[in-house]
């Protein structure tokens, strides 16, 4: 992907969750107005955007009142992260169970609500976040990462049950600082803050705060 890419009628998955690049999320899709366009995104090898919610619910609700507009209002951040679906099986009728990672960030620029309740946007990918070494005075908070990942092998997790995948960049700051943001216990504002923070750097400065603070020993 280039940096100026546009994506036109980009399919949207609002969720109570942010999805980092590099990251893994694995959903269960039930809903009408979501899976058409899982398979459409699975069979033609296209990604969908996953955007967090700033007002509403994953699922649809009644708001009252017959018609397309009888759904409660949902409401969802500009930012959000490109899912490639990676593992994808309809184990039943209405059942669809998929694993994505996430590929870059983008910014929606318009956004169109469809029958079913089906968001599209037309949007733009934002730069990737350059790759950019972590600095010895952060070198303990991608140690303590490391340790977790190895922590976790010794326990016989297996690469498909690790909660982070592979390759381990382990010196790339905004790796580490994706990784510690999927794990540690954040609200959903902040998730979204430091997801759309252009600099790896500061993303990775503002980890390390935050492991300090908690008592997570560095």
């Amino acid at each position: 992907m280039t940096e100026s890419l546009a994506l036109a009628e980009l399919p949207l998955f609002p969720l109570g969750t942010v999805l980092y690049p590099g990251g893994l999320l694995s959903l269960r899709v039930f809903e009408v107005r979501y899976l058409d366009m899982v398979r459409k995104c699975h069979q033609g090898q296209l990604p969908f955007g996953v955007v967090a919610l700033s007002r509403g619910s994953e699922i649809q609700r009644p708001a009252g009142g017959p018609g397309a507009e009888a759904f409660a209002s949902e409401a969802f951040q500009a930012v959000g992260t490109l899912a490639t679906i990676t593992e994808f099986s309809a184990p039943q009728p209405g059942l669809i169970v998929i694993r994505c990672t996430g590929t870059r960030r983008f910014k929606v620029t318009r956004s169109d609500k469809r029958k079913h309740g089906l968001w599209v946007a037309d949007a733009v990918c934002l730069p990737a976040d350059a790759s950019v070494e972590v600095p010895p005075y952060l070198q303990p908070v991608s140690d303590a990462l490391g340790k977790l990942i190895h922590s976790l092998q010794e326990r016989g997790v297996t690469a498909q049950q690790m909660p982070i995948a592979q390759p381990y960049l382990l010196q790339d700051c905004a790796w580490v600082a994706n990784r510690w943001c999927e794990l540690l216990a954040l609200t959903l504002e902040r998730q979204q803050q430091l997801m759309a923070l252009d600099n790896p750097l500061v993303r990775l400065e503002l980890v390390g705060d935050m492991l300090e603070h908690s008592g997570i020993g560095l």
